[in-house]
């Protein structure tokens, strides 16, 4: 298996930049007649990969509304993953863990480790307890081929109180991002990438150094458009990843609707 960025890479140049939110909340569950449970979430979610697994980058589950379920949301998001897994798409598990020594060491094994039945091609993780305590995650990542992307500036508003805030040398967003790209140095990879909102006028941080994959959420419902990357990321635009969620999953259940929101979706991404 070649490292995560070489295959993003890859699927990007052949499908295009966009990664489609996996949330099945009740709302949607409702919207598409589906009943508000595990069996209803596994429907939904595993119809959404069905319908546009040949078709899209990537497909990022947010792994909060599996586990509202239980053990049988969990058991559902194992047959998610193993479902994209076979669709030449790549898997972003949303789950923003962030904790310290063994802690993070049993998540990183969970979500990064050859074997474990959630084990996704990459992860998202929070930094805010120290960069420094994410090395497990980064360590794993880097050992099994994978992905991590670590919350840098997010797309919502309440974000910029913290990551907007300063250090003695720059913002705390700008001291993730330039963490994480001397983390992509020293190991000579590209592992480590970093998610930074699109529903931001300015950005409020310096992408132009930066060497790995940015996730981009907040496209669609929150306000962002695909037009708006390159003003928005400059020269780093080509490192971007969207991320659509509700701007394509609500038009379900309907395969042919879905299908049509991608293709719009990624006629807007300029040339």
């Amino acid at each position: 298996m070649s490292g995560y960025w070489r295959r993003l890479q890859d699927v990007v140049a052949d499908r295009g930049p966009l990664c489609v939110g996996i949330d099945p909340h009740p709302a949607l569950l409702k919207a598409w007649g589906l009943p508000t449970n595990a069996a209803g979430a596994e429907r939904f979610s595993r119809q959404v990969v069905e319908a546009l697994g040949d078709q899209v980058a990537a497909f990022k589950p947010q792994s909060a509304f599996f586990e509202a379920h239980g053990s049988a949301g969990v058991a559902v998001l194992e047959r998610l993953l193993a479902d994209i897994g076979g669709t030449g798409a790549l898997s972003i598990l949303d789950i923003k863990r962030g904790d310290i020594g063994s802690t993070m060491e049993a998540y990183a094994d969970a979500y990064l480790a050859d074997g474990s039945p959630l084990a996704a091609d990459a992860i998202t993780v929070s930094p805010y307890l120290g960069f420094g305590s994410l090395a497990p995650a980064f360590e794993r990542a880097i050992k099994f081929q994978r992905g991590v992307y670590v919350l840098a500036r997010t797309s919502n508003p309440e974000g910029g109180q913290v990551q907007l805030a300063l250090t003695d040398d720059n913002s705390v967003a700008q001291s993730i991002i330039d963490a994480a790209a001397q983390t992509n140095r020293s190991s000579r990879l590209r592992t480590i990438g970093v998610v930074v909102g699109g529903t931001h006028e300015s950005l409020g941080c310096d992408l132009s150094e930066f060497n790995g994959s940015i996730l981009v959420p907040g496209i669609g419902f929150q306000g962002g458009r695909m037009r708006d990357l390159p003003t928005l990321f400059g020269d780093a635009v080509d490192q971007v990843l969207a991320v659509v969620g509700r701007g394509v999953i609500g038009a379900g259940p309907d395969p042919k609707a879905l299908r049509s929101k991608v293709t719009g979706l990624l006629a807007d991404v300029p040339e």
